[in-house]
């Protein structure tokens, strides 16, 4: 079946998890962050997933930001930063305002005017992604924005890729889902999606029971895997 909607991860996907460590680092007053933040960024990332994955098989569900801020927290210890308040919330502050990747609005655009139906499905919170939405700019281009909080679990619990098929009444061979993680990618292919991992990274392939379709190192063709 043809593809009818394109459905996106947010944070690594559509938006730069390492902006807010990158920009802070070159902000006066942070000069300790400035050889540390690719270092502080990867463990933020990596903790806050972790994270998730534990309170999901451990049915103790929490908003997201609050994993995010342990992640955070976590990471900053790791490269001895911790106690620095200010650098905390400041880096806090910037993960509300995280920048897209520069290809994401053109290609959303694309998308749209050739009449497919676009929506994020994240684990994020709805106030944070309504604020990543708004700072990217790309609220007009997408029909929704899906959070696991109606569901109260983390993916990749299959009550979350539910969302999709429950929002657009679409079978689940017609949705085209992109992640930048790969255990994501992986999990929607074994639910029935159409998938695509964007390793921007190149990482190994995760060692799991289903694979992505595609594998693309940017979200520039995804109009093309869509048929359009």
């Amino acid at each position: 079946m043809a593809i009818t909607t394109c459905v996106f991860d947010a944070y690594g996907t559509l938006f730069d998890v390492a902006a807010a460590a990158r920009q802070a680092a070159a902000e006066p007053g942070f000069e300790a962050l400035a050889d540390k933040w690719p270092e502080l960024a990867n463990h933020w990332r990596l903790k806050q997933l972790q994270y998730t994955w534990l309170r999901a098989v451990a049915d103790a569900h929490c908003d997201f930001w609050d994993v995010t801020q342990d992640g955070l927290d976590w990471a900053l210890e790791a490269v001895s930063l911790q106690g620095d308040n200010t650098l905390r919330q400041r880096l806090l502050d910037l993960y509300w305002e995280l920048q897209a990747f520069p290809e994401v609005p053109e290609m959303l655009k694309a998308l749209k005017e050739d009449g497919m139906q676009t929506a994020i499905l994240s684990n994020g919170s709805p106030p944070m992604l309504d604020g990543a939405v708004q700072s990217a700019g790309i609220g007009d281009v997408l029909d929704d924005v899906l959070s696991v909080e109606s569901v109260g679990v983390f993916k990749p619990h299959a009550s979350v890729y539910d969302l999709v098929q429950n929002r657009f009444g679409c079978a689940r061979n017609e949705v085209l889902f992109v992640s930048s993680n790969g255990w994501d990618a992986a999990g929607a292919s074994g639910y029935g999606f159409v998938t695509a991992w964007v390793n921007r990274a190149g990482e190994p392939m995760d060692r799991l029971p289903w694979r992505p379709a595609h594998v693309l190192s940017d979200l520039t063709t995804i109009p093309q895997l869509a048929g359009l």
